[in-house]
């Protein structure tokens, strides 16, 4: 499933292609074919997102809700729109205005519908802070993990505590801060906490930039390492995700893996020590 920082940049993308022109809006699969109809010859007025929601303003206060899932994309094009290709369920056109024409196709989300402002700000509320967001108060975050028993690696995942974290930042963040994915989130203390929502912040603000997920330090590049670079469908260069029986690039410890919540825990039993005391400042 796509994280955060994807459907920032995907937001931003749609601004910079769409913000501002009016849009023939359709459905070719027929499934949001009553939506397009209302939208259709509207100014899109800009695109946003909150966690793994993506919401399009269009003028006349109409906002479109979409959630990508776990297969879904929203592909940008330039020049004319093609004939449609595979099961598109919405499609944004824009021609003639001085910028060029331009088009997106969504296909595969588990969400696409039409909301009010009211139903979005509702979507909203429920999630967790965003680090993507300016307006992201990490203490709401901090009031629900400070006080909980389960443990930090499902804590972090759970999009009503933080919005936008998916498994790769996951497993990431809680490396580069030496917490064992299982210690329980009350154990933790507030500066550890707030340290690593500061580290979230810039890595993924970073991955909305590059589009990709790079989490190493300079000091553990494979150029100053010496070390092959990775290859894996996510790109970018990371300390333990998916490397599951790899030596730990900072230690030479085996890369650990277990399943917490239906998805894959990755941590480094040296770097990432059980937790054994209780106290808390």
């Amino acid at each position: 499933m796509p994280e955060g920082h994807t459907l920032r940049r995907l937001a931003d993308d749609l601004s910079e292609a769409f913000a501002g022109r009016v849009v023939g809006v359709s459905s070719p699969q027929g499934r949001f074919g009553a939506e397009a109809a209302v939208l259709d010859g509207t100014e899109l007025v800009g695109a946003d997102s909150a966690g793994k929601h993506l919401f399009l303003d269009f003028a006349g206060g109409h906002v479109v809700n979409v959630h990508l899932g776990l297969i879904g994309s929203f592909r940008i094009g330039t020049g004319p729109a093609p004939e449609p290709v595979g099961q598109v369920r919405l499609r944004l056109v824009a021609a003639g205005d001085g910028r060029g024409p331009a088009y997106a196709d969504l296909r595969g989300a588990t969400r696409c519908v039409l909301v009010t402002p009211a139903e979005r700000a509702a979507v909203i509320d429920r999630l967790g802070p965003d680090p993507l967001r300016a307006d992201a108060d990490p203490g709401r975050a901090w009031a629900r993990i400070g006080r909980s028993s389960r443990p930090i690696g499902d804590l972090l995942m759970d999009q009503e505590v933080i919005a936008g974290v998916g498994n790769v930042y996951r497993a990431e963040v809680l490396f580069r801060h030496r917490v064992h994915p299982l210690r329980p989130g009350r154990t933790l203390r507030r500066s550890q906490f707030q340290a690593m929502w500061d580290d979230l912040v810039v890595l993924m603000a970073e991955g909305v930039k590059v589009n990709r997920i790079d989490t190493v330090r300079p000091e553990h590049t494979p150029e100053v390492m010496g070390r092959a670079a990775r290859k894996d469908d996510h790109g970018g260069e990371v300390y333990v995700y998916r490397r599951h029986d790899l030596d730990c690039h900072v230690c030479g410890t085996r890369i650990r893996t277990q399943v917490l919540a239906g998805r894959n825990l990755f941590w480094c039993p040296r770097c990432q020590p059980k937790f054994r005391s209780r106290a808390r400042s």
